[in-house]
């Protein structure tokens, strides 16, 4: 309700080093963070060979990566009572990105139009974001 935090939170919101992002997304980055760390381990344990002596030792740490995600998510579910957003990004399973039956098709560069929500206002920036098409998979990414 205080107009000067709204407008101070506004003006921080859209200053460069933020990149545009509402506060809430600093909010989530740490758990973000979290849940990619099993994808992390997933593919470097895909890229070790399996005959490897690494390679062991890859899968506990996978195994023990994977303990503390669902741990951090079960304690981060309990008290903070966002368990609407599981099925958002808190959930994430290992996506194995590379694979023997995936080619790109298309990539490129678009621009789009994205509707930034912060925690008092809205509104819709441009964006330009990069498209990798696989044949089984779109992904999405901004350049940092």
């Amino acid at each position: 309700t205080n107009p000067a935090f709204k407008e101070v939170l506004s003006r921080i919101e859209s200053h460069e080093d933020c990149r545009n992002l509402p506060m809430i997304s600093f909010l989530i980055l740490p758990m973000q963070r979290v849940t990619r760390l099993p994808l992390l381990m997933d593919t470097i344990c895909q890229k070790t060979p399996k005959d490897s002596a690494k390679y062991e030792n890859c899968k506990q740490a996978l195994k023990e990566v994977s303990k503390v995600h669902r741990t951090l998510f079960s304690i981060f579910k309990k008290f903070s009572g966002f368990e609407g957003l599981q099925g958002d990004f808190l959930a994430l399973q290992p996506f194995p990105l590379v694979s023997s039956s995936r080619w790109l098709v298309k990539r490129g560069e678009l621009t789009a139009y994205v509707e930034d929500t912060g925690l008092f206002s809205k509104r819709t920036s441009k964006q330009q974001v990069y498209f990798f098409l696989f044949n089984d998979v779109l992904i999405v990414t901004k350049k940092k």
